[in-house]
């Protein structure tokens, strides 16, 4: 497997951090894969995806949004989907070549609207989110996050309450990757690895009835491959945000991953990145002066 290599992009103040992952040296370039995670996530989510990209010839760049993971918290009134927006435009504007975006829940929502508005992309794969999605599964996700708001005395405790949340998967057999995803802090407790200060943007039914407007309205203008992995299992994305999609975006196709929920990826991740590369495979090569270029460290 391949090692990445991290990467920093400073933006309006903040440091973003992005693991950067190549092809080995004697294979053919693909492009760039831009690799975005869902709320309370962070790039990690995406490893070993990332990894079987690169061997398939794909740069692959993994980030954490503001406010996740290894990137710094903003202000509280900094973590509307519009600075999510931003921040991708810039990164893209970073690279040799035009990405291929590939977001999971709010990240999908980020790539969505940022190549609508900006043109910033030559594929998009839209991991169990969709423009409408079903409420009821988006208040499942915000209790999760909001029972939990003061951490967990252990890891332990913290895999119980994941096993709860995902009856569906197989519990693992140690809590060491649960160390990506938590900080223990000084009272010993372990708390997620992003900002509390994210939910009052989540809860917000106002702001998210006008997301999902917005998420329709650009749909309607999108025109590039897409590409559309649905949990069978999930309560976000159910038929009917699966035959929307495919009205509102002409180029779209959609395929689902059995026994699976709304983390398709950490379900499945075999069989999820079986069928992303599938779709990789079938576009169009990159333009013979973007295949020679790699993407160059974060700026």
């Amino acid at each position: 497997m391949t090692t990445p290599a991290p990467l920093t992009y400073r933006r309006a103040g903040l440091t973003l951090a992005a693991d950067h992952w190549t092809a080995p040296p004697a294979t053919p370039s693909r492009g760039t894969a831009i690799l975005l995670h869902g709320v309370g996530q962070t790039r990690h989510s995406w490893h070993h995806t990332a990894a079987r990209l690169a061997e398939h010839g794909w740069t692959a760049l993994t980030l954490d949004a503001r406010g996740h993971g290894d990137s710094d918290w903003a202000h509280p009134h900094d973590y509307t989907v519009d600075h999510l927006v931003d921040d991708l435009v810039h990164i893209t504007g970073t690279l040799n070549d035009t990405p291929v975006l590939i977001g999971a829940s709010m990240g999908g929502i980020t790539a969505l609207l940022a190549h609508a508005h900006h043109t910033i992309a030559r594929a998009l794969v839209l991991v169990d989110i969709a423009p409408q999605i079903n409420p009821a599964g988006a208040a499942r996700i915000l209790d999760f996050m909001t029972r939990h708001r003061d951490g967990f005395a252990t890891l332990n405790e913290a895999a119980a309450a994941i096993a709860a949340y995902n009856p569906h998967r197989t519990r693992p057999a140690t809590t060491h990757g649960l160390r990506k995803n938590l900080r223990q802090h000084h009272d010993g407790r372990w708390r997620w690895h992003w900002d509390p200060q994210l939910l009052q943007f989540i809860s917000n039914t106002a702001a998210l009835t006008d997301l999902t407007t917005r998420m329709n309205t650009a749909a309607q203008q999108i025109t590039i491959p897409t590409l559309l992995i649905r949990g069978e299992l999930s309560d976000i994305v159910n038929h009917d945000s699966v035959d929307r999609l495919l009205h509102h975006i002409p180029t779209a196709h959609t395929t689902t991953v059995t026994n699976t929920a709304h983390m398709v990826a950490g379900d499945d991740n075999d069989i999820f990145t079986n069928h992303l590369i599938d779709f990789l495979n079938h576009l169009l090569p990159l333009p013979r002066a973007e295949s020679r270029k790699r993407s160059g460290p974060g700026t």
